[in-house]
Order: structure tokens, then C-alpha cells, then sequence
């Protein structure tokens, strides 16, 4: 059974940073991606950023450009998110996603982390 616990987040003012984490397990479990999703009160979620799990590449959403960075740790099965610069548009719950085939769809999701930035 595979899981995506999610962590790190919490009140920050606008300006500030965070760094959300994101461990995943499974015995077999080997991701090909895992990405970072939003999805403020009201809205669809909404695609942040997604790391290929064997090469590190990544890409973003044009909205954190410059401001987030994904990263992986391989032997600590985590991901993470560090979120610098933070605006109050950055509010949403945060959620962690994981892909066993690049070009698939998203198998698994974690239980989301609530990010609250304050003007």
C-alpha cells in the first residue's frame, strides 16, 4: 500500500517562507514523478510543480516561478517544496501527488497541508 504523508505547513507572513516535506512509502514503491498541487477555498486544484523522480528535472507553474523550488531526497523517499517570497494568493491547502509512469496520470495523493499567508 503505498502512502504520501505531507508536512511543513503552517501561518506565515507575506513575505516569509515554508518548506513543505512529503515522504512516501510502500515497499515496492518507485515513483516516476511526484509533483506539488494547491487548491485554495473555492477553487479547482490547481498544478504547482513536478520533480522526475530518477533525473530531477522540474518544472512550475508560471504563478511560483523563482519563488518555489521541488526537490527530492531518493534515499529518504521525500520530496519537497521550499516556498520563499510567499504572497496571501499562496494560501491553499497543498497536496502531494506521485506518478509510477511519467506521461500517466496521478495515482496517488497525499492528505494535503493547509499553507496560510498573512498581508
Amino acid at each position: 500500500q503505498v502512502q504520501l504523508v505531507e508536512s511543513g505547513g503552517g501561518l506565515v507572513q507575506a513575505g516569509g517562507s515554508l518548506r513543505l516535506s512529503c515522504a512516501f512509502s510502500g515497499r515496492t514503491f518507485r515513483p516516476a514523478t511526484m509533483g506539488w498541487f494547491r487548491q485554495a477555498p473555492g477553487k479547482e486544484r490547481r498544478f504547482v510543480a513536478t520533480i522526475i523522480w530518477g533525473a530531477g528535472f522540474t518544472s512550475y507553474a508560471d504563478s511560483v516561478k523563482g519563488r518555489f523550488t521541488i526537490s527530492r531526497d531518493n534515499p529518504k523517499n521525500t520530496v519537497y517544496l521550499q516556498m520563499n517570497s510567499l504572497k496571501p494568493d499562496d494560501t491553499a491547502l497543498y497536496y502531494c501527488a506521485a506518478k509510477t509512469s511519467v506521461l500517466g496520470s496521478w495515482d496517488y495523493w497525499g492528505q494535503g497541508t493547509q499553507v496560510t499567508v498573512s498581508s
